[in-house]
């Protein structure tokens, strides 16, 4: 499995894993064929060995706190689900924007999804620093029906 930059070729591929994923909030084919373009430095993909995307991480680094990536979404093809790796495309992430002063992850995440709050939970113990879970989005917030949204921060 190789970890890459995504390409504007990757954005329709990137749509269907975040829609079978069946848990995210899918957004429309042009913003993930955007994301390939213009957040390509802060996202990752994974890739198997025809070089066809298995999975992605979508991110940008906030223009108010240039050190801190935020991330976006998170998705892994059913298939490879269990493998570890959207731990790995993580790391992956962290470690190509180390070297340009990145220091912090935040994220949003619902308070049901368990699986996503396990993984980053184990991503900031495997980096050997602390995780904190802030309220930050209200159901309210939302112009339509959607849970609470939690910041998860890792790092400094």
């Amino acid at each position: 499995m190789e970890f890459r930059r995504p390409r504007i070729a990757d954005g329709r591929r990137l749509w269907q894993i975040a829609r079978d994923s069946q848990v995210l909030d899918v957004n429309s084919g042009y913003a993930y064929v955007l994301w390939c373009r213009d957040f390509a430095d802060t996202s990752v993909v994974a890739t198997d060995d025809t070089d066809r995307p298995v999975g992605f991480v979508t991110g940008y680094r906030r223009p108010d706190s240039p050190n801190t990536l935020f991330v976006w979404q998170v998705a892994v093809d059913a298939d490879q689900r269990g493998r570890g790796v959207a731990g790995r495309m993580l790391d992956a992430l962290l470690d190509r924007l180390e070297p340009l002063g990145v220091t912090r992850l935040e994220t949003t995440v619902s308070p049901d999804n368990e699986a996503s709050i396990a993984m980053f939970t184990a991503l900031a113990r495997r980096r050997g620093t602390h995780i904190t879970r802030t309220e930050l989005f209200a159901p309210d917030d939302f112009p339509d029906s959607h849970l609470a949204e939690d910041l998860y921060t890792i790092g400094e």
